[in-house]
């Protein structure tokens, strides 16, 4: 029963039309996006595009509100406060594996996955000043 209730909703998530005030509101942020490719969350829309050759995710609510755009960087694209963060950090001799800037309306945060060893990874996020406000464990 469970499974058919899993089923029956991504099946309904999948047709649920994205709604014009997401898809307007994505097109007034991004003129210059090309490859927008829509996705049904349920409890958001979620749009993957390009920009300036530049692969991004955003997230807009069901009504149609930005919520956040997140990206791939490189270590050498950071800003020197988060770099200088994760310099200062416990964690600071630990392997960067990715990096995602993460813009939201009212901050931006780089979340970066580092390992010290092949079972030994985390999830830290600095906030642009470069404090460290989380370091979740990663599976």
């Amino acid at each position: 029963m469970f499974v058919l209730c899993i089923t029956a909703a991504s099946t309904q998530a999948q047709i649920r039309k994205i709604p014009a005030s997401a898809t307007d509101a994505f097109k007034a942020k991004y003129p210059n996006a090309t490859g927008a490719e829509w996705h049904d969350d349920i409890s958001v829309f979620t749009v993957k595009f390009a920009q300036d050759d530049v692969k991004h995710v955003a997230k807009y609510s069901t009504k149609g509100k930005w919520i956040e755009t997140e990206n791939e960087v490189s270590e050498g694209n950071l800003p020197p406060a988060v770099k200088e963060g994760f310099s200062k950090c416990k964690y600071s001799d630990w392997q960067v594996l990715k990096i995602h800037k993460i813009v939201e309306p009212d901050k931006t945060q780089y979340r970066m996955n580092v390992k010290k060893a092949d079972l030994n990874q985390k999830n830290l996020l600095f906030s642009s000043t470069g404090k460290l406000l989380k370091d979740n464990a990663t599976l």
